[in-house]
């Protein structure tokens, strides 16, 4: 062995016995530090591991932060778990129990679509609050993936989705604290992209009327209405059934019409089903086709909220009765070729509407109308706006209609229906107050005696006060820029 050899040995040697004696150290490697310290896994073996850092600073944040964990003794040992495997434990164990089937639905596409191809392959432990803001300014420029063959809106994932993405990550890195997989959660502080609620285009009550005129739809008309009225979401509409409608003869004269909503038509997968084991499934239409991988189902609504009763308006009422006349004509004529469900919206066959169907009705009612564009889920849009303005805002009473969960969606998305109306404050103010007493603010400012006061003498004082001339230049330029 040469002597630069035997060199080489004795130096590596020297430090290697060196960080058996330190246990924290912060090495610099080309433009980047490292923390390396020691610890001991589950078997009781001791490890050695090293941490890259982009800066010394943050090298020594984390040495400080690693020193304070294995003292108070809430140290979690590094592991070799990637995200893609975390998640696939997070859905199994925490999704199934938790989400319902559309939650888990879009949570599940979440993660397949845009969570696992981004960080799937990244340790749990290495992912940090700086680590998540960059994920998503990557998001910010990551193209959507079409759905059912769908063309996107966006040529870029919008702030609405990513907001969904993060929703969905601070839930399981949550769990994640309490399984002692880490020990600190790094989403709550993101700094995700800013989202702002635009005003939606809806249709007025003119509008609404000639739409309904105009259509000659039994199965739209019905749609319309409740969706107008009764605050109804599609889902909600067409999953409705008689027995949750009261419209007797009794309920119109007292004003006492109304209706329960319970459930919801949706069309899930049979692999949601599976892995939630029809959790909150009350009833599953038969297939037409037998290779389909999806099934028209009954459900109860996401939230509690969304279980509520609605009051019905007496039209509104007479015009389900004369429905129901001619539902039972079309099940008297078509005898056992009719599906009866009891559904109120259904096909003249008595199968549920599923959504395609009715919106490709609607737009063809919009063309022949020849009305704005807005989709049939702006009808409860509208519903929402006049509600508020009959009930001059309350948004208890318009919750109540429409089963929003939180009542910041209706402050939210209808703050520029509430704004309007605050118009009026003021104009009370003033019909109320100042027009009855003839408030005048500057009642106790009376001019000059001598209104004609002598040039030379207000020369004379601003050539004695610098400053009031320069307040004077100042003022004049003001009323020149506000005239």
């Amino acid at each position: 062995m040469d002597t630069k050899s035997l060199k080489r040995g004795t130096v590596t040697a020297r430090k290697s016995k060196i960080r058996k004696l330190i246990p924290f150290l912060i090495i610099k490697r080309k433009s980047k530090y490292s923390v390396v310290y020691y610890y001991t896994d589950e078997k009781g073996e001791k490890h050695q591991k090293w941490e890259t850092c982009q800066d010394y600073a943050e090298a020594k944040r984390r040495k400080a932060e690693i020193e304070n964990q294995q003292g108070n003794g809430t140290f979690i040992p590094p592991q070799e778990l990637t995200v893609r495997e975390f998640l696939r434990d997070f859905v199994k164990i925490y999704g199934t129990s938790h989400w319902a089937l559309s939650t888990y639905e879009s949570n599940c596409a979440l993660i397949a679509n845009y969570i696992n191809p981004a960080i799937g392959d990244v340790a749990v432990q290495d992912i940090t609050p700086k680590y998540v803001d960059e994920f998503y300014v990557r998001l910010q420029k990551t193209k959507p993936v079409a759905k059912k063959n769908k063309r996107p809106r966006s040529e870029y994932l919008t702030p609405g989705t990513i907001h969904s993405v993060h929703k969905v990550l601070r839930c399981a890195f949550e769990q994640a604290v309490k399984w002692e997989i880490i020990a600190r959660n790094p989403f709550p502080h993101a700094n995700k992209p800013k989202t702002n609620y635009k005003k939606r285009d809806i249709w007025t009550a003119d509008m609404i009327r000639k739409a309904l005129d105009e259509c000659d739809d039994m199965k739209l008309y019905i749609a319309m209405n409740l969706a107008f009225a009764c605050s109804m979401r599609y889902g909600e509409i067409c999953g409705l059934t008689w027995d949750k409608v009261h419209i007797s003869d009794e309920d119109i004269a007292n004003d006492d019409s109304h209706l329960w909503i319970e459930q919801e038509l949706a069309r899930v997968s049979r692999e949601a089903r599976q892995q939630l084991d029809d959790k909150d499934i009350m009833f599953i239409f038969p297939s037409l086709m037998s290779n389909t991988h999806t099934n028209l189902v009954l459900k109860k609504p996401k939230t509690e909220s969304s279980i509520r009763k609605v009051w019905i308006p007496k039209t509104v009422a007479y015009i389900l009765r004369e429905w129901k006349q001619v539902q039972d004509q079309y099940r008297e004529y078509l005898g056992q070729e009719f599906y009866d469900y009891n559904l109120v919206l259904t096909l003249p066959n008595g199968r549920p509407v599923e959504n395609r169907i009715m919106e490709k009705e609607f737009s063809k009612l919009r063309e022949k109308a020849g009305l704005p564009y807005v989709v049939f889920h702006s009808l409860r849009h509208s519903s929402t706006t006049y509600k508020l303005k009959l009930n001059h805002g309350d948004l208890k009473a318009t919750q109540g209609d429409t089963g929003h969960a939180q009542i910041d969606m209706i402050t939210d998305v209808y703050a520029h229906i509430l704004d309007e109306d605050r118009k009026v404050n003021a104009q009370k103010f003033e019909a109320t107050f100042y027009a009855k007493n003839s408030v005048n603010p500057l009642r106790n400012v009376t001019p000059p005696e001598n209104a004609n006061a002598d040039l030379t003498n207000l020369i004379a004082a601003l050539e004695q006060s610098p400053e009031l001339v320069s307040m004077l230049t100042k003022a004049l330029k003001q009323n020149a820029i506000s005239s």
